[in-house]
């Protein structure tokens, strides 16, 4: 890393740790899914957490124009605000659509020929305001702006000295709440964590609990997505996010 330039890959990101953490990805279940602590060079977790939008930031979109299963959760629905960003943080984001990450993502999850979306739909950067929640869900994964098909969630905490009574951890599903599912585990969305998980229409995700944290504490994120142009054998692809009724909130 560079005073010009503050946040790169470099060409072998991660490639001391891959071999393990395939494994563990391969094995996971009910979906396949890892939790990865200090994911990013500390230096890089820093520097996104310093340039983190605060709530105010015109790059946001209005919340309480959200569905009520994503009360207080802001994002910027995608690149198109960009430009207001500090264009550090701009080229930062932009650093996860390049080769050595996806050679990493690779790596991982043995899928290939990934291919990111630089149009940041649905992700970039999340933020949950006090009190705010986000559904047990799974994701659109029909891409129709690309006609590409989405097999990747990436996320990557900002949240610096979390505690228990805070809330917003990250549940993962068995299977739909509507059929009887259960959460079988609960994720503290702690600094510089990544949880990377397949998306299909059996990853139930999302933090029912709400974000108690004192004001102005936000829990904040990077969410990235990656696709394919090719559908995988025996995957279901729509354009719906399917929200389950696990907790919702009115807006008023």
């Amino acid at each position: 890393m560079s005073a010009e330039y503050p946040f790169v890959f470099g060409k072998d990101f991660m490639a001391d740790r891959v071999g393990e953490l395939s494994a563990q990805f391969s094995a996971s279940e009910p979906f396949r899914y890892i939790v990865i602590d200090d994911f990013l060079p500390y230096e890089h977790a820093r520097f996104l957490s310093n340039r983190f939008p605060q709530p105010d930031h015109p790059v946001w979109l209005d919340w309480k124009k959200r569905s009520p299963h994503q009360y207080g959760k802001q994002g910027p629905g995608n690149s198109s605000k960009f430009h207001l960003l500090d264009p550090t943080l701009r080229f930062a984001l932009y650093e996860f659509n390049t080769s050595p990450f996806l050679q990493f993502l690779e790596a991982l999850t043995g899928i290939g020929k990934l291919i990111p979306d630089p149009h940041y739909t649905g992700g970039g950067m999340h933020q949950i305001l006090r009190g705010g929640i986000l559904d047990i869900h799974t994701d659109f994964n029909s891409y129709t702006r690309l006609d590409l098909h989405r097999q990747l969630n990436v996320l990557i905490y900002l949240n610096e000295n979390w505690e228990p009574g805070y809330g917003g951890e990250l549940e993962l599903w068995d299977s739909s709440p509507k059929l009887g599912g259960k959460c079988i585990e609960s994720i503290p969305p702690l600094f510089n964590r990544a949880v990377i998980f397949k998306t299909d229409k059996t990853s139930f995700h999302g933090h029912p609990r709400e974000w108690a944290a004192p004001e102005p504490l936000t829990r904040r994120s990077i969410a990235l997505y990656y696709y394919t142009v090719r559908k995988l054998e025996g995957a279901r692809y729509d354009e719906l996010t399917d929200f389950q009724g696990v907790n919702r909130k009115e807006i008023g």
